[in-house]
């Protein structure tokens, strides 16, 4: 069973930056796509970056440049380093997998994380 742990968040204020990781452990495949999805109050959860097992990395338009996915293999971890950050992007930040491709469907995912909070404010 794939198991997936976050960590990182906090508050930080606007302009600043924050590194999230997410340590995943359990997979059964070799090809699997790892993403991060946000969920602000009163919002649904939306996607903000994604990496395959190849290594190649998707962002929605509105997310690339401020943001980068990364991964460790050797210590089975993907990073999100958020710079710039902005009021509008706090929320739960949530790591999720067990899904081959990188996908901004949230139901496509089997295996979520509990989530880390980050909070952007002065």
């Amino acid at each position: 069973q794939v198991q997936l742990v976050e960590s990182g968040g906090g508050l930080v204020q606007p302009g600043g930056s924050l590194r999230l990781s997410c340590a995943a452990s359990g997979f059964t495949s070799d090809y699997y796509a790892i993403a991060w999805f946000r969920q602000a109050p009163g919002k649904e959860r939306e996607g903000v970056s994604c990496i395959r097992s190849d290594g190649t990395t998707w962002y929605p338009d509105s997310f690339e440049g401020r943001f980068t996915i990364s991964r460790d293999n050797a210590e089975n971890t993907v990073y999100l380093q958020m710079d710039s950050l902005k009021p509008e992007d706090t929320g739960v930040y949530y790591c999720a997998t067990d899904f081959p491709l990188c996908s901004w469907v949230p139901d496509d995912f089997k295996s979520w994380g509990q989530g880390t909070q980050v909070t952007v404010s002065s």
